[in-house]
């Protein structure tokens, strides 16, 4: 699967000379995507992904699929680090967060189960199920995927 420039830079974070210009090249594109953060197969950074912002305690799964302007941060940004109970976001396989999704976590791991669907604009604040379709502000489980069979 060929990949575009934004999806061969998130891969390319991880070399040893040339990670950090990757990092920063990044950075340029219009998104934030730590050095540390692990990335499954078959990442799909979706026209460009221009605004897209992933906290460092973030995980991202397998045939993930980012859209433009998502967020994975926090929900409690008002206290500092050392008084956040936030600990990190798992996004797990074949996830897809459409754009301008809003994932935050305020304590403890907030998982986007497999196969989940975050809505446009949506702001999810709560893990979900597996296959589950969440949309709204904040956003709710208001059905399965279609054709989804875990």
């Amino acid at each position: 699967m060929a990949r575009d420039l934004t999806t061969a830079l998130v891969y390319a974070r991880h070399w040893p000379v040339l990670g950090r210009l990757a990092y920063l090249s990044l950075k340029l594109l219009g998104l934030e995507f730590p050095r540390g953060v692990p990335v499954g197969q078959d990442l799909e950074v979706a026209h460009g992904g221009f605004g897209v912002v992933v906290h460092s305690r973030s995980v991202i799964g397998s045939r993930v699929k980012i859209y433009p302007g998502v967020t994975l941060g926090r929900a409690d940004i008002h206290r500092p680090m050392e008084e956040s109970s936030f600990e990190g976001i798992v996004i797990e396989d074949d996830v897809i967060l459409a754009s301008g999704a809003k994932v935050l976590c305020k304590e403890g791991v907030l998982r986007v189960r497999r196969g989940a669907i975050v809505g446009a604009n949506a702001v999810l604040l709560d893990s979900t199920g597996e296959g589950e379709v969440w949309a709204g502000i904040p956003a709710r489980c208001i059905g399965k995927r279609d054709g989804w069979n875990g």
